[in-house]
């Protein structure tokens, strides 16, 4: 890599370069990382402990709550340390170890939402064979597949990527090392990247979307034959903090990564970036948490453990 590179480096510019201003963005994304963290180790906690969370669409949110650590993990501590650094570099190899870790967690957390989709709808639409059609041995497999799927999204792109050549300028108009903008710094051709990048986007993208659209149209349709308003009611619930979830991610995942050159602007590109990368794997234990009776349930259950045994 060393050797087709005149680039040794690149300058993060990252959100602001007014340093009153990267004190305040510090500050903010600190806390949004710390309640990233706490938020998805206590959602994985409390579904360990509580046996009554032992099923399947718990077994999902426990690996969504760590792929999200992972997630925001492969962004954030770095973009804080450029607010606080005078030089906001990162190496080559680093930027791309950076963008490979991103596309893994990204395609593992799309999959994963995938997989939550198909339990909805054999848990709605089917629930007679509920029990019998997802059994455990399909649950690590989906989990599995997901990961797999992420590691070779991932994979063909970082490939792809390290064909490169950089020889200047250096500087990247973005908070992290996302692969379009760093397909504008290359001396070569990026055709070939662009189409590989567009093709994996929409292939795994859209497999997974339309996937997810099918499970929710065939669940949706079952719903509203439920005759009882209540009945209604709790299944939608149980499929309302899914479809908020999914809603955030694809549709600002999806834009950035298809959307053409023409309407893209930094700012643009960073407001979405910090939705789906950073300001999602923070919500979605908190949509999951105030949408999920049995999680609040549990979580109640455990914080009146620690207050019996303070009081004794």
């Amino acid at each position: 890599m060393e050797n087709q590179t005149t680039v040794r480096k690149f300058i993060l510019l990252g959100l602001s370069s007014d340093p009153h201003m990267q004190i305040f963005l510090f500050l903010l994304f600190l806390v949004i990382y710390l309640v990233t963290l706490v938020g998805n180790v206590m959602i994985m906690l409390v579904i360990k402990a509580d046996s009554h969370l032992h099923t399947l669409m718990h077994f999902f949110f426990f690996h969504l709550s760590f792929v999200d650590i992972c997630y925001s993990s492969v962004m954030v501590p770095n973009m804080l340390m450029n607010f606080r650094a005078k030089q906001k570099t990162i190496s080559v190899d680093g930027c791309i170890a950076q963008m490979f870790f991103f596309f893994l967690s990204a395609g593992t957390e799309v999959f994963i939402l995938s997989a939550m989709a198909y339990d909805r709808y054999a848990a709605i639409c089917d629930p007679l064979h509920y029990v019998d059609a997802i059994n455990k041995e399909i649950w690590v497999q989906l989990v599995s597949g997901a990961w797999i799927t992420g590691f070779f999204y991932a994979l063909i792109n970082t490939v792809f990527a390290l064909k490169l050549h950089f020889c200047g300028p250096n500087q990247i108009s973005h908070f992290c090392c996302e692969l379009p903008p760093l397909l504008q710094l290359s001396c070569t051709d990026i055709l070939t990247n662009q189409m590989v990048l567009l093709t994996s986007v929409v292939i795994l993208g859209s497999s997974s979307f339309l996937f997810t659209l099918i499970s929710y149209i065939h669940v949706i349709s079952t719903i509203l034959r439920i005759r009882s308003a209540e009945g209604r009611r709790k299944a939608f619930s149980t499929c309302s903090s899914h479809l908020i979830v999914v809603s955030l991610l694809y549709l600002t995942a999806f834009f950035q990564y298809t959307k053409p050159r023409s309407v893209s602007s930094v700012l643009l590109d960073e407001m979405f970036s910090v939705q789906y990368s950073i300001l999602t794997p923070m919500l979605n234990p908190i949509i999951y948490s105030l949408k999920n009776k049995e999680v609040k349930t549990a979580v109640r259950n455990i914080l009146g453990r620690f207050r019996f045994l303070n009081q004794c």
